[in-house]
């Protein structure tokens, strides 16, 4: 293992700019050129080039100046440090290239509006420090001294396989345990796993599936029904496809349904005060920040009848939590296996694989055989290999129940692109399609640790922290959601049925075209 300094940190990017940058010296980005009002696209503004890559290289061998991604100043998730920045247009090429998102909007629609998905990418990509997520650990901090607060952190699947790198593990290596710990000697109260709700997720949406399946054919079908647990994914949707918005699931993310079963069902078994909870989502996503601020996210608050209550606080990102644990001298890697709390403490193979792009797939698909044969997911369903792997599209076909069910597995949003067109065009061939915005799924989250100091995730990088989260599900004595009897009591207990009433107002939502 090697010893970690303050130095290492520093370079790595995990300690010093984002702390000391995030308190406000940002401000928008010199606009990148607008497009000509004959100009076809997209993308936009690129002088005719089809992609930003060819683009860049012209600019430079012109010896002109590149702008980087406008970032506007209040976005909640990204931060642009403008005397930082190198102007390597590295940031807007990621944005374009890979997650067709910058140049992707007609400026004569989008105007002054800088759309923005939250993904990150752009910070993965910047090794300068020009672009970071927006820190919230140190008023978290703040509120931990705070003994009339109660701070409960719940970590999703993908931390646990990349924090440990910031403190000289390798990568995919399972740190849970120490995680848990550290958690506990910062300041946390209590200390839950987000793999709870992903169980939850996975019923909800299996639900879901199987109602629009039953309905197949008719108006009320919206087939296929596409995931809806990765945020940028869906302001995706909400930005550039919003009339296919009624093709995905209403479910929330775990982070989300997390949120509010804390409040709700959580709080009262416990005995605690749901307006004293500081809700915190550890997770490997910038997105998240902002998600956690939609408004509409603020179900267990209509529930106590105070619509100041949100669901979740606050969300830090794997690369803040890796600098809270430092900056309060917590010796990681020598700390003991700290464990959950109880109740909302642990989730199934299932739900740990949400991690990684397939796994909300192979989770689901595992609860929907349960549901519509009434036996458990056979072998093949365990290890269902035709979703796994880092290929841009994967699809499978199979049958349930003697009902054939065609499925597709998609990561990226640029990848994702014509996969929709075709729908669009009436060629869909799917019933369920499961997205992640970013490569690799939520393990190469715009909030993950970078690579060796300060470098850039690879395939070689996302496939050990991917194989780190098969290795767990596969050690799990609970391998389906529907299972764990966590998740059976709550439902017993609190919510009454999947999709029933208190179901739908707690665990589902509605989008909006931005």
């Amino acid at each position: 293992m090697l010893p970690i300094s303050r130095r290492r940190m520093i370079q790595s990017g995990v300690l010093g700019t984002g702390f000391l940058l995030s308190g406000g010296l940002s401000c928008l980005a010199a606009g990148s050129q607008a497009a000509s009002p004959s100009e076809s696209g997209p993308p936009y503004g690129l002088e005719g080039f089809p992609s930003y890559k060819e683009y860049k290289a012209a600019k430079k061998a012109a010896r002109e100046e590149l702008h980087p991604r406008r970032v506007d100043p209040d976005n909640p998730s990204i931060l642009f440090h403008d005397y930082l920045c190198q102007k390597c247009g590295h940031c807007d090429e990621v944005c374009t290239d890979q997650m067709t998102v910058s140049h992707y909007c007609d400026p004569a629609v989008a105007r002054e509006k800088n759309v923005c998905i939250h993904c990150g990418q752009c910070t993965n990509i910047c090794k300068r420090g020009g672009m970071t997520e927006r820190f919230d650990f140190p008023r978290i901090r703040r509120m931990a001294e705070d003994k009339g607060r109660v701070l409960i952190a719940s970590t999703s699947p993908a931390v646990r396989v990349a924090l440990g790198e910031s403190f000289g593990l390798e990568p995919g290596a399972d740190c849970e345990g120490k995680m848990v710990e550290a958690l506990r000697r910062i300041g946390f109260d209590y200390v839950l796993d987000t793999t709870f709700a992903a169980d939850v997720t996975v019923v909800e949406e299996a639900n879901e599936l199987i109602k629009r399946l039953d309905a197949k054919g008719s108006s009320k079908a919206a087939l296929p029904q596409f995931t809806s647990c990765c945020p940028a994914w869906v302001s995706f949707v909400e930005a550039f496809y919003p009339t296919l918005l009624p093709h995905l699931s209403t479910t929330k993310s775990p982070v989300m349904i997390q949120g509010a079963a804390i409040k709700t069902w959580f709080a009262k078994k416990n005995g605690i005060d749901p307006k004293s909870i500081v809700n915190v989502a550890c997770t490997p996503c910038t997105a998240k920040k902002f998600e956690v601020l939609r408004p509409e996210m603020n179900a267990s608050g209509r529930f106590l009848k105070d619509e100041s209550v949100r669901d979740m606080d606050y969300a830090l990102t794997c690369r803040e939590l890796a600098q809270w644990i430092f900056e309060s001298r917590v010796r990681f890697h020598e700390l003991p296996d700290g464990e959950y709390d109880s109740i909302m403490g642990r989730g199934s193979g299932g739900g740990i694989i949400f991690g990684n792009t397939g796994g909300v797939m192979e989770a689901t698909l595992r609860a929907v055989w349960l549901y519509m044969t009434g036996s458990k997911a056979p072998e093949s369903l365990l290890h269902f290999e035709p979703v796994r792997g880092l290929a841009g599209v994967r699809e499978a076909s199979l049958e349930i129940d003697g009902k054939p069910l065609r499925v597709a597995v998609v990561h990226g949003t640029g990848t994702v692109r014509p996969l929709l067109d075709e729908i669009l065009k009436g060629n869909g061939k799917y019933d369920f399609i499961e997205v992640m915005a970013c490569p690799g799924g939520c393990i190469g989250g715009g909030g993950q640790p970078k690579p060796n100091g300060n470098g850039r995730p690879d395939d070689e990088l996302r496939q050990k922290r991917i194989d780190g989260l098969y290795t767990k599900d596969e050690r799990q004595t609970i391998r389906c959601a529907a299972d764990n009897p966590n998740v059976q009591a709550i439902y017993q207990e609190f919510l009454g049925k999947p999709l029933g009433p208190l179901s739908h107002s707690l665990l589902h939502t509605s989008y909006r075209p931005t």
